[in-house]
């Protein structure tokens, strides 16, 4: 005979307190895989508006109004362009750390330290992330 679990209400929203490492990093990787895939989406969208410049003629490449290139510079020139790329960098570092360490743990190293492991992806995350501010946000004022 098979045992049940009593897993609560689906409205105890309060049970996330509960969560240990493992539950976070779970969830982190799972929301940080669904916005990179959502990115790659938008990119692709944004970029292909752009594609029709790359048949255009070389008189129009050399009057600068090559959409491809029009489209990046009005982009980079956008402040909050700027701030969620350095978004986009936490999401995609993130997601690169923890899945190595997942892929580590798969293979049997660090099983004893997987909360360690998860809160030094956090705080590598954090710490690139900081780092690379200034390069991202340079020029846009």
């Amino acid at each position: 005979m098979s045992q049940s679990y009593n897993r609560g209400l689906i409205e105890d929203f309060s049970r996330w307190r509960e969560f240990e490492a493992g539950m976070w990093a779970w969830i982190f990787h799972k929301f940080t895989g669904w916005v990179l895939i959502g990115y790659l989406f938008t990119h692709i969208a944004v970029l292909s508006t752009a594609i029709p410049a790359a048949g255009a003629e070389q008189a129009v490449l050399a009057a600068e109004a090559d959409i491809y290139t029009q489209t990046i510079v009005t982009l980079e020139e956008l402040l909050l362009v700027r701030v969620l790329e350095v978004g986009l960098l936490a999401v995609a570092v993130f997601h690169m750390l923890n899945g190595t360490r997942l892929l580590l743990v798969d293979l049997g190293i660090g099983l004893e330290s997987q909360d360690k492991s998860f809160y030094a992806s956090l705080i590598l995350t954090g710490a690139i992330t900081v780092a690379s501010v200034p390069t991202f946000i340079a020029g846009a004022f």
